[in-house]
């Protein structure tokens, strides 16, 4: 059974939790222990532990302890939640990273097809591979998105780490990968060919200054994604207090965290990861309220899409000179899709994703005769 790759919560967890107030989040959460297993059937998000690190590129390969962060997690309160969540233990690192890659694409395939959100604590950022691997049985088009300073872009024949793994989801069979979204990147991180790369094979790349003005700009983005995988090292050192690998420039604690709630809002997100953490103090506090948006956002999504009824829709449409622009605006929450036509027999597994999130400045950016970068990107792509 798939579930048998993951060992109990600590009982120091246990022990900590036995003396908060029942008000805290540590009381309202269940737990796999030695004696007892949550109800799976039950479980709308499951967090994870994944021990593993021996992708990193950047550091000593440290134990890692995730005690830290379930404290600060589990010490925090509730908001108006209802969704039920466990705390399924952690994955052992496995005598190889191919083992602990095998075991956490079966747990994650699992919770997936059940229709749970797994929240994955790792270990290095190359265990973004496996999660997508575990895609692979929905036999399904997956949007990836990375909050990130770097692309992790390496050589086709480079073994797989925390800074080559997206080469490996690109050129790997099956090839499921729809689109690709860089949250955050930093130019000097980044050589041109690899920028190039990103245009060429029309995903998407927000550099972090753009963000740092608009954060509301990357909300279309995880509105569409599948997976989101968080690299810590996109958050500035003052803020995580990764002194460790010392970044001068990054996402804020407020940024990161409302980066985080629009992942859990979006009403497609099915899985997400945080990585390449260094086990500081100050670190732990931030993952801990990382994920506390997250499961907020989860908690307030509004099951508007996909579109069961387009009645609580406004439709607009946009005369350009080429084609009309079809926009609509949900009355619920004020959000934008632009419609999308696939071409019949491209991409069968997508002939369904025919409205794709975008924001009240593209409608504007179409009103003024532009053909919206999203939308061209998107056209382009399927007719590749």
């Amino acid at each position: 059974m798939e579930f048998d790759f993951l060992s109990p919560v600590d009982n120091e967890i246990l022990e900590y939790i036995n003396r908060l107030s029942t008000q805290h989040l540590g009381s309202k959460i269940a737990f796999h222990t030695d004696k007892d297993f949550p109800d799976i059937d039950k479980v709308k998000i499951a967090i994870i532990g994944v021990l593993e690190n021996r992708g990193a590129t950047n550091s000593v390969n440290e134990i890692i302890n995730l005690n830290a962060i379930r404290k600060e997690l589990y010490g925090l309160f509730p908001g108006n939640w209802h969704s039920y969540i466990a705390d399924l233990g952690d994955i052992i690192a496995g005598n190889s990273l191919e083992d602990t890659f095998f075991a956490l694409q079966k747990v994650a395939s699992k919770l997936i097809k059940k229709g749970t959100i797994p929240i994955i604590i790792g270990g290095s950022q190359d265990l973004t591979y496996p999660i997508y691997r575990a895609y692979d049985a929905l036999e399904q088009m997956v949007n990836l998105v990375a909050i990130d300073s770097k692309f992790d872009l390496g050589k086709q024949d480079d073994s797989i780490s925390a800074d080559s793994y997206l080469t490996k989801i690109i050129l790997n069979e099956p090839n499921n990968l729809f689109n690709f979204s860089n949250v955050g990147f930093q130019t000097y991180y980044n050589s041109q060919e690899e920028i190039d790369l990103i245009e060429k094979l029309y995903f998407d790349a927000y550099r972090l200054g753009e963000l740092s003005t608009n954060i509301e700009l990357a909300e279309p983005v995880f509105r569409d994604a599948d997976i989101v995988s968080i690299d810590l090292n996109s958050v500035k050192s003052s803020t995580s207090g990764n002194l460790t690998t010392f970044n001068p420039n990054g996402f804020d604690g407020k940024e990161i965290c409302s980066l985080s709630r629009y992942s859990g809002i979006s009403d497609k997100v099915s899985s997400i990861g945080i990585f390449n953490h260094n086990n500081s103090k100050e670190e732990s506090i931030l993952i801990a309220q990382i994920i506390w948006y997250f499961i907020e956002g989860v908690n307030f999504r509004s099951n508007e899409y996909p579109f069961t009824t387009r009645e609580n829709f406004l439709k607009y449409i946009v005369p350009l000179e080429s084609e009309d622009l079809v926009f609509y605006k949900s009355n619920k929450t004020g959000r934008w899709w632009i419609e999308i036509n696939f071409f019949a027999g491209q991409h069968n597994k997508l002939k369904k994703n025919t409205l794709l999130p975008c924001s009240h400045e593209e409608y504007l950016t179409a009103c003024n005769q532009e053909i919206p970068e999203r939308w061209w990107k998107a056209q382009r792509k399927n007719s590749v």
